[in-house]
């Protein structure tokens, strides 16, 4: 059962308006990596969880928060479009300059009457791609840690975008949320190992003898960049703790395959003069 109370998580109050910083607001909003995809991503986790207790429930919750920071953006998106110069009532002189609305998201007076809306800063839907939800909590909580990462990056960008103070204060306020969601999943990854529900590699129940060994800790150098491997990925102790990273350069270990001819049936473009026996037996199969 969800619950709405109508005081906001922190006050999202712009001083003034601002078609065009509301048109790049949009992308926290409705964005690959914005409020509505973080929101979506954790209710879907948790409502699919088949582990009752801790995880499920934090789940629920940063789910059920990231929906309040979704209704707070489009507030504040809302007010940053009031009295937009396009749709002064007074301005019967011409005098309003295109400068001022230029660079504003026309659906947002055309299509929402001053309003949000699920899309971003070009004006491209939300999608239900941009959401995860694997069944296993290690893949998600690490993709989890990189949503947080990218919106926060997001409105860092935006916080020098603006000089509204209401808006820099409600940024300031996402990237602080941001800041502890991504110290939350990083600590919840630690505790799924610490309860022994999943390592590395993920997942970790699929059994490693069905894996081929002698390629399970080799970078692979298939670049011309000699700087490849020089970092921890290369050389020394690998991270599921069963030896050690070794490098070499790529190279082919199967034997290249020629294609079998096409089924004529399908009139794909196949060597006449090999295929011509297989078309004859073809249709006389077809008879």
């Amino acid at each position: 059962m969800f619950t709405h109370q109508k005081a906001p998580q922190f006050a999202a109050r712009p001083e003034g308006p601002d078609p065009a910083f509301a048109r790049k607001f949009q992308e926290v909003l409705g964005g690959k990596w914005g409020e509505m995809t973080v929101a979506m991503q954790y209710l879907y986790q948790g409502w699919n969880a088949r582990l009752p207790g801790k995880y499920k429930d934090m789940l629920m919750a940063i789910g059920t928060e990231e929906l309040s920071h979704v209704e707070m953006i489009v507030t504040a998106i809302d007010q940053l479009l009031d009295k937009a110069p396009p749709m002064s009532a007074d301005d019967t002189t011409g005098s309003t300059q295109a400068a001022e609305f230029g660079a504003a998201n026309p659906q947002h007076t055309i299509v929402n009457g001053g309003g949000a809306y699920p899309h971003d800063s070009n004006g491209i839907p939300w999608s239900g791609a941009f959401v995860t939800a694997s069944g296993n909590l290690m893949a998600d909580f690490h993709l989890n840690v990189t949503a947080e990462m990218q919106g926060r990056l997001q409105v860092a960008r935006l916080f020098h975008m603006t000089d509204d103070p209401g808006m820099k204060d409600l940024i300031r306020f996402l990237t602080t949320r941001d800041h502890m969601h991504q110290m939350q999943w990083l600590s919840a990854i630690e505790e799924l190992k610490a309860d022994g529900l999943d390592g590395l590699p993920t997942p970790e129940a699929f059994p490693l003898e069905e894996e081929f060994d002698e390629f399970s800790r080799v970078f692979i150098q298939a670049s011309d960049g000699e700087a490849a491997t020089e970092g921890r990925w290369a050389s020394g102790p690998a991270p599921d703790g069963r030896g050690d990273f070794q490098s070499a350069l790529i190279q082919a270990h199967g034997e290249h395959t020629d294609l079998a001819p096409g089924d004529p049936r399908l009139y794909g473009t196949n060597p006449l003069m090999e295929t011509k026996g297989l078309i004859d037996k073809a249709k006389d199969a077809l008879k």
